[in-house]
């Protein structure tokens, strides 16, 4: 066995070192308006050679290079420069790129020619608070693990959740279901594997970073076209696969394997395909933890060119997420709670659509149909990890989603007019039985109090709808940017929801640039969510829809910033922003704002609710970044801010979101025969949280397994300070026609002890067979005789990842 391990890494070796190693960069290039292709283009890598094509009638073009890093730039008259930086050619995988763009038509409509290499320091449709990353930069951020959700805390404004398990994204104060995602126009309300129902979030993401071309996010200023939206809109646009040949990879990693297809179906016809299953629940049972987290998720594209005016594109993802517990060998008192506190769950959920893009006279449109469903089912009994004793919750919940959307793009004079409208069919329903109290008995066996449950069993459908137009444009010769829309929407469901006047959501951006490299930006807007299915299909104790009243949840930005580029490949942004929250959904029965709920892995949003919370979040943010030119890239970001919700009393407090401050820095170094170091430092203030009401809490332990807040110190506690260190090693080989890449991705190097929401349980016997009492008896019903138990101790989780990607 030794020997042969010997021969094949000496097999690698002598590949590397005699075998002509060279790779693919094939791409089409357009009007970033018009959508049409561009003949001619220049298109010139530079790196270990410098190499040029030109694009064809298509506006394809193909460059086989040696394998290396490269800069990609364009050159065609009439357009602005576009510079594609650390582009990665490898002997596997082709790079497949897509480019749109701009041109240099000016306000009277005359044409100019700029070969300048600057920037904009704007975008014509979000001048301010938008960033991007390249799916390079996704596949090597260390402690990312392909996860476009981490991926993105690293940009000014982004906080992750409370503890690392979490994909909670937390954009400036706004809770996590205040962002809203797109796929290739797509809209994908489920984007992590174990979400939590009514409040986004979950455990790890479903998206294959193989597929992605880009990702935009955007914090304020958001395009009228997307509805729902008050924290962040994150659009994600997705490449095409290879037009050549039949190719692919396969990817292992610390907790999960995955294989990506790709390649031509026919003439003009392209597609992507992967699956990905985790194999987290045996390393856990290896480890005798007593998680046992198990999914699998799968996505695809296909691209057909109809003709040279006419595409089509077909999208798909979907997800199975299976929780179980166990009872690991040595058993204690965080096991205990574990087991107790944590739902069995499974969940399973899709995505799937179609696109239309026609080209028309001086523009395009497009009309996207889609349809997601997402399915979520808990149980939660006495010993979950058995499934013993009483059922004491039970959750069966579907939420439907059938979507039209029209959408045309038009450009005249220099003047960029978007417009449509939308409709969309909702079905939801829930199934669902809770153990309020269980039955309580004397020491005899007798009947003191019988249990108290709640059973609700709700179904609704509506349509909602929605309408809008965005206008921009560039004055004084591109000096002056001016962008404003507005949109309504309303929906067949709620008391109010037909009245389009209120709903009214007008914006208006503005940017100056004094050159080429400095610009100030200011922007002001009114954006509309309705509340969450799980709070509108809510029915109480008597049966009847107990929401109905609810208004669109709404708040108003206001944010003004700078933008300084003094050369090409380096950026700084500073943003000052101003949220102010109206009709925000406030507990009748708690008094507490939705803002302040938290989320678990279950669901959220049970509940009656009155729309009458407020809600203030401001702060300012600085960002910095250093695109790869030879070997180094950085990206630095710093927010201070402040979040603050109130409830039925009307006094603001501090929401479950209120981090105060969040700074993130990653490193990257490139070293020579294809090494690459990464390291990524986070800091963020403490989560606010409510301590426990101890009377209240023993009464209800054995029956709840969580212990019951006390609401009158909301927030008053918070955790100790976070941070992080991690760090990314990669290796690349490279083979005649397949290249293979080994990597160490390890989070919290230095076993930094971050701080957790405390749990309530009670004490464990010296046997660990079942709980200590004071008395001597066994553990009473309502938890009389227990020994509480708080358990905040403070924890280091060392996650190391070794894999390999392998090309073809």
């Amino acid at each position: 066995m030794k020997s042969a391990i010997i021969l094949f890494f000496f097999g690698l070796c002598f590949s590397t070192a005699f075998a002509q190693k060279t790779g693919v960069i094939t791409g089409t290039i357009k009007d970033k308006n018009l959508q049409e292709a561009l003949i001619g283009v220049v298109v010139t890598l530079s790196g270990p050679d410098t190499l040029k094509a030109t694009t064809d009638l298509d506006g394809k073009f193909n460059i086989n290079a040696p394998v290396g890093r490269y800069n990609l730039e364009t050159y065609y008259i009439g357009y602005k420069a576009f510079i594609i930086y650390n582009v990665n050619v490898s002997s596997g995988n082709a790079q497949v790129i897509e480019i749109e763009l701009e041109d240099n038509v000016e306000e009277f409509g005359e044409v100019t020619i700029n070969a300048s290499k600057s920037v904009r320091a704007t975008d014509m449709v979000t001048p301010l608070a938008t960033q991007k990353l390249t799916a390079e930069e996704i596949k090597v951020n260390p402690g990312g693990n392909f996860d476009v959700s981490k991926v993105i805390q690293v940009l000014p404004g982004v906080a992750g959740g409370s503890t690392p398990n979490r994909n909670d994204i937390i954009v400036r104060g706004g809770g996590p279901s205040e962002n809203v995602y797109y796929l290739d126009g797509i809209e994908i309300p489920v984007l992590n594997h174990f979400q939590t129902q009514g409040a986004s979030g979950g455990a790890t993401g479903i998206l294959n970073v193989s597929f992605i071309r880009e990702v935009q996010l955007t914090s304020s200023a958001f395009d009228s076209r997307y509805d729902n939206a008050l924290a962040s809109t994150i659009v994600i646009k997705q490449r095409n696969g290879n037009p050549n040949k039949l190719s692919g990879n396969v990817r292992l990693s610390g907790s999960e394997a995955a294989i990506t297809l790709e390649g031509p179906l026919g003439k003009n016809t392209t597609f992507l395909a992967s699956a990905r299953r985790s194999y987290l629940q045996f390393l856990f049972q290896l480890l005798d933890l007593p998680i046992r987290p198990d999914y699998w998720d799968f996505q695809y594209k296909i691209n057909h060119k109809i003709n040279a005016k006419t595409e089509l594109n077909f999208i798909g993802i979907g997800a199975i997420d299976n929780f179980e517990l166990a009872v690991p060998e040595e058993a204690d008192a965080t096991t205990e709670y574990i087991n107790r506190a944590n739902p069995l769950i499974k969940q399973w959920n899709y995505t799937v659509g179609a696109s239309l893009k026609r080209l028309i006279n001086k523009g395009y449109f497009t009309v996207a149909l889609s349809r997601n469903m997402f399915f979520n089912g808990a149980d939660r009994f006495e010993n979950n990890a058995t499934k013993e004793g009483s059922e004491l919750f039970s959750l069966k919940s579907h939420e439907i989603e059938n979507k039209l959307r029209i959408d045309f793009n038009q450009f005249f004079n220099g003047w960029k007019w978007s417009y449509g409208l939308g409709a969309q069919y909702v079905k939801y329903d829930l199934d669902l039985f809770n153990t309020v109290q269980d039955e309580i008995t004397d020491p005899f066996g007798n009947l003191v109090s019988p249990a108290i449950t709640f059973n609700s069993n709700s179904e609704m459908e509506f349509y909602k709808f929605g309408a809008y137009s965005h206008l921009s444009k560039y004055f004084f010769k591109e000096k002056l940017l001016l962008t404003g829309g507005v949109r309504s929407d309303m929906n067949s469901f709620t008391a109010s929801g037909l009245n389009p006047l209120k709903t009214i959501s007008p914006r208006l951006s503005s940017s100056w640039a004094f050159n080429d490299k400095w610009n100030v930006s200011a922007s002001i807007g009114s954006y509309y969510k309705l509340p969450v299915y799980t709070a509108l299909g809510f029915r109480d104790s008597t049966g009847n829809l107990a929401n109905k009243d609810l208004d669109y949840i709404n708040s108003i930005h206001y944010t003004v910033g700078t933008q300084f580029i003094p050369k090409n490949d380096l950026r700084f942004t500073l943003e000052a922003f101003y949220k102010d929250y109206r009709n925000y959904p406030v507990s009748l029965t708690d008094g507490i704002s939705a803002a302040n709920i938290g989320t678990d892995f279950s669901t959220v949003g049970n509940d009656s609710y009155a729309s009458i919370g407020k809600g203030r979040v401001y702060g300012i943010e600085a960002y910095a970044q250093q695109k790869l030119i030879k070997n180094l890239f950085y990206i630095i970001s710093a927010t201070v801010y402040k979040s603050e919700f109130s409830g039925a009393d009307g006094q603001f407090s501090s929401s479950t979101w209120d981090y105060g401050f969040v700074f993130s820095t990653t490193f990257g170094y490139k070293f020579k025969k294809n090494w690459d170091l990464g390291i990524k430092y986070r800091i963020a203030g403490g989560q606010p949280y409510t301590p426990f009401d101890l009377p209240a809490s023993r009464a209800n332990y054995l029956t709840t397994g969580v212990g019951t807040l006390d609401f009158s110190q909301l927030n008053s506690e918070r955790l100790p300070v976070f941070q992080q260190l991690d760090l990314r090693v990669d290796k690349k080989i490279n083979f005649k026609e397949v290249s293979l890449t080994l990597f160490v991705d390890i989070q919290n190097v230095f076993l930094y002890k971050a701080g957790r929401l405390p749990n309530y349980t009670f004490k464990r016997n010296a046997d660990n067979t079942g709980f200590e009492t004071t008395d001597g008896n066994p553990i009473a019903k309502d938890g009389s005789n227990g020994i509480p138990v708080i358990l905040d101790e403070r924890s280091a989780t060392v996650v190391p990842s070794i894999g390999f990607i392998f090309e073809f």
